[in-house]
Order: structure tokens, then C-alpha cells, then sequence
């Protein structure tokens, strides 16, 4: 090597030759900093740029507060074919499932796949303290008023600001306030459609969609789904003209439980398309912002010429979730939206939007964004390469665009739901495939959240999970 060779460079060269070697292998935990600093007699700082540009180069990750380790090539695995669900109306009864599953969301002793809730740790909770404790004090009434729809004007300020970034004019006198996303697709539905109504939407599809399709004696109508791209918008124009359809619900950017971004021109077709059917169409955002391209994608909405787009999100999995605050721009069914939200609960807690405004506002918002996304793009590439290592043969995949849920599918004759039973035995929880369908497809599916404080025991458990599947 030439002695002009940058230090750290020939470090870096010397790491890389162990992974290539196999004595590194995908998954091992490189030496600390300090660690090879002192086997190396060299700065803390020549190690840190040596790891920096193995990152730069997609050999090493730096998972945060726990070191780097090996990066995990898991392309190898293949993704999903697109959904082929029946093409009848379904009665929606999933209740059942998804309660036991929720059961141990919370359960300390428990890893918890099955929820798509990430770590407390994993968000800047201090700071959201500091700012509810210091506006307790700087109005003193807040928590004395009621926060009557269509919610705190800086709010909603704030969120139609934040639409900008994603390309989307909104006004925010057409902004309602909700308790989370999913009361504002509750509140979308009640708006457009009546008991015995046939709602269209992607399959697989989030189980909470089917919860308030059943609640309200709705029926669902599972449109054939992409991995990657999204809904079949072939498919759905088929429906739309077989079926008296009243209502789509549809997660453009970063989908529950696939993952899968539709493109722009997909969007903007969606749009016209049920424009032209006179069809509403609700939009569920909540984890486009988690996207990992960095980007801010457009929703659905910004397409949206005649009111026919309800946009729908919340800060729940951005921010903080205990917060529950989420909006809804309604469109042309804005006095119904209010009216609808002032009967369920009467308004929203003042006091914690005009929070969640000043949080929008400041530069610490875009910054946790940042690090979400980089911090679970690293955990989904873990978990995915994992599956692809400790899973049964066959078995395939998403590559979701954001956030931290995956979507597996094992080989055909495996069973999700007898696999979720055997692994609550062991302290571990999956979501089953059936709990994402009315028509109780996708037996041998599961999703997968890995949106924890990934640490060694999760990756035990997700090779657990991948052992009994194969049994």
C-alpha cells in the first residue's frame, strides 16, 4: 500500500478485507471505536472517518446506541407477487384476531412485532415536554377552554404550511382536528357513506380500516395490490364499473401493511379517475413522512381539483403518539366533517395542539424526521436480511419505501395465526395475514414491525420467529 495512502483509509481497507474474508460477516458487530483505536494505536478520529467511509460505501451501518456492525445484503429475498383478493363484495368480521393481537402491544416482557408502534425512546420526548410545560404557563387558561372543531387555528395553520413541503396547497380554514388518523378516517366515512355501502381498498389493507368498515356495517371490497406501486388502478376501474362502489380508501405514500409508494402520474390518475365516477376518495398519509428517500411525497390530494380527495394523517408516527392529534382536510364534505367530529367527542385538548403547532415550526421537527428515517431504513435492511438468512426457503418479502413495517410471505401450507399462537408461548408476537383481510386471505402472511430500539434480543427473537416458521 503507498504510504501516501490517507491512514484511515488503509484501516478501512483492512476492515474490509475481515467482511470479505467472511471473518466479519453480515450482521457482526465491528469493534468499537475505542476498541480498535487502542488494538490499532491509532486516533479516535482516523477510526470514525475509517467507518464513515466503509458507511459511505454500504459495507458497515451505525446502529444508534449500540456500534456499527456489518451491513445485511438482503436483496436476495424476493418481494411478494401482487395481491390477486376475490372480486365480491365482503361482510368485514376481524375483530376478533386483531384484539388478541393488540392484547400485548404493551406488554414489557413482550417483542412485539405485532404492533406497529415504535419505541418512546425513539422520539424527542423531553423536548415535547418542555414545550407542553412552558405553554401551561404562558396561558394558563388553555386547559380551561374547550377546543371546539374545527380545532386551534395555529394548528391548522401549521399543518397547511407543512403541506407546501409535500406539494399540496391547503387552506386551513378547511382543516378539522382530530384524535389520530384514525378517527379522521372514521369521521370520512361516515361522511360519505351509510350501513350496507361497499367501500373499496387495497388488499392487503390496515386491519383499522376493516375495524371501522365493520363498526359502521360497511362493506369492503379488496382491490389486487402491488408491493411496490401500490393499487391496481386496471383493477379498480374494473370495480368501479362492476360494483356500486361508494367510497376508496387508498395509502398512496408508504403504505399499511406493504409499504408500497405510488407514483405521481398514478396519483394524479387516481384521482381523475374517481373524480370522474364521482366517487370520494380518502387518503390516509400518516407515514409518508417516513418515507427513506428523504423526499417529501406528494399525496393524492394535491391532485385534487373539485373537493373529491379527504386527506387524512396525524403526528403519531413522527412525533409523539401519545399526543393522538391527527386532521383531516375534508374537501367538499367539510361542514359534515365538523358537525360528525363535534357529536363523537365535542373537540380536541387545546392545550396539546397549539403544542404539536410550535413543534411543527421549529427546525427540531425536520431534524427527527431525518433521524427516523435513516434509523429505521437501517432496521428494515436488519430485519430483511435476517428473513432472508433464518427464514424458510421460498419465503418472500416486502422492500417497503419508509417507515419500519415489513410484510413476509412464507411458503404456501404455513399458517400465521397457529405461528402467532406458538410464539406468544416464547414472549414473541407477529401480526397474521388474515387480520389484514375480509376476506381472511393471506394465511401463510404476516406483518412485521421493527420499529423497536432494535438491540440483539430482537434479532434473536425475528431468527425465532424464522426457525418455527420453517417447522
Amino acid at each position: 500500500m503507498l504510504e501516501t495512502t490517507p491512514l484511515y483509509h488503509q484501516l478501512a481497507d483492512q476492515i474490509h478485507e475481515l467482511i470479505r474474508a467472511g471473518t466479519l460477516r453480515a450482521g457482526d458487530r465491528v469493534p468499537s471505536v475505542r476498541r480498535l483505536s487502542g488494538q490499532q494505536r491509532v486516533s479516535v478520529s482516523t477510526v470514525l472517518q475509517a467507518y464513515q467511509r466503509l458507511e459511505d460505501i454500504g459495507v458497515i451501518e451505525a446502529r444508534p446506541q449500540s456500534g456499527y456492525y456489518v451491513r445485511r445484503l438482503s436483496a436476495a429475498v424476493q418481494e411478494p407477487e401482487p395481491s390477486q383478493p376475490p372480486r365480491r363484495a365482503l361482510h368485514v368480521e376481524v375483530n376478533e384476531l386483531t384484539d388478541t393481537v393488540l392484547a400485548y402491544a404493551s406488554e414489557p416482557n413482550v417483542v412485539a412485532f405485532g404492533s406497529a408502534c415504535a419505541a418512546p425512546e425513539l422520539f424527542q420526548l423531553e423536548r415535547v415536554r418542555r414545550v407542553l410545560s412552558s405553554l401551561a404557563r404562558r396561558d394558563r387558561n388553555a386547559l380551561g377552554r374547550y377546543g371546539l372543531p374545527p380545532g386551534t387555528e395555529k394548528l391548522r395553520r401549521a399543518v397547511a404550511r407543512r403541506a407546501l413541503e409535500w406539494g399540496c396547497r391547503i387552506d386551513h380554514r378547511h382543516l378539522v382536528t382530530t384524535t389520530g388518523c384514525i378517527e379522521a378516517v372514521n369521521l370520512a366515512l361516515r361522511a360519505v357513506t351509510k350501513p350496507g355501502d361497499l367501500v373499496a381498498l387495497e388488499s392487503p389493507t390496515f386491519y383499522g380500516f376493516l375495524q371501522i368498515l365493520q363498526s359502521l356495517g360497511l362493506r369492503a371490497l379488496e382491490i389486487p395490490t402491488h408491493p411496490r406501486t401500490g393499487i391496481s388502478l386496471e383493477a379498480l376501474e374494473l370495480a368501479l364499473a362492476e360494483h356500486p362502489v361508494k367510497a376508496v380508501i387508498v395509502m398512496p405514500n408508504v403504505s399499511n401493511p406493504i409499504g408500497a409508494s405510488m407514483s405521481d402520474a398514478a396519483k394524479k390518475r387516481l384521482v381523475e379517475l374517481l373524480a370522474a365516477k364521482n366517487v370520494p376518495l380518502i387518503e390516509d398519509h400518516i407515514y409518508a413522512e417516513l418515507q427513506f428517500d428523504g423526499s417529501a411525497p406528494r399525496p393524492a390530494k394535491a391532485f385534487d381539483r373539485n373537493g373529491n380527495v379527504m386527506l387524512c394523517s396525524s403526528f403519531s408516527k413522527t412525533l409523539a403518539p401519545g399526543l393522538k392529534v391527527g386532521w383531516i382536510e375534508p374537501g367538499r364534505w367539510r361542514d359534515s366533517v365538523r358537525m360528525l367530529k363535534f357529536m363523537s367527542s365535542g373537540g380536541q385538548n387545546e392545550l396539546v395542539e397549539l403544542a404539536v403547532a410550535e413543534l411543527l415550526e421549529s427546525g427540531g421537527y425536520e431534524r427527527s424526521l431525518r433521524q427516523l428515517r435513516r434509523r429505521f431504513e437501517s432496521q428494515v435492511d436488519a430485519a430483511r436480511g435476517i428473513i432472508a438468512e433464518s427464514f424458510p426457503r421460498g419465503t418472500r418479502v416486502t422492500r417497503p419505501a419508509g417507515a419500519y413495517i415489513v410484510w413476509v410471505e412464507l411458503p404456501k401450507g404455513a399458517d400465521s395465526v397457529l405461528l402467532f399462537e406458538r410464539l406468544l408461548e416464547r414472549g414473541i408476537t407477529i401480526a397474521p395475514g388474515p387480520m389484514f383481510s375480509a376476506s381472511q386471505r393471506y394465511r401463510n402472511c404476516m406483518r412485521l414491525s421493527v420499529g423497536q430500539a432494535w438491540a440483539e434480543k430482537h434479532e434473536r427473537a425475528l431468527r425465532e420467529v424464522g426457525r418455527l416458521a420453517g417447522e
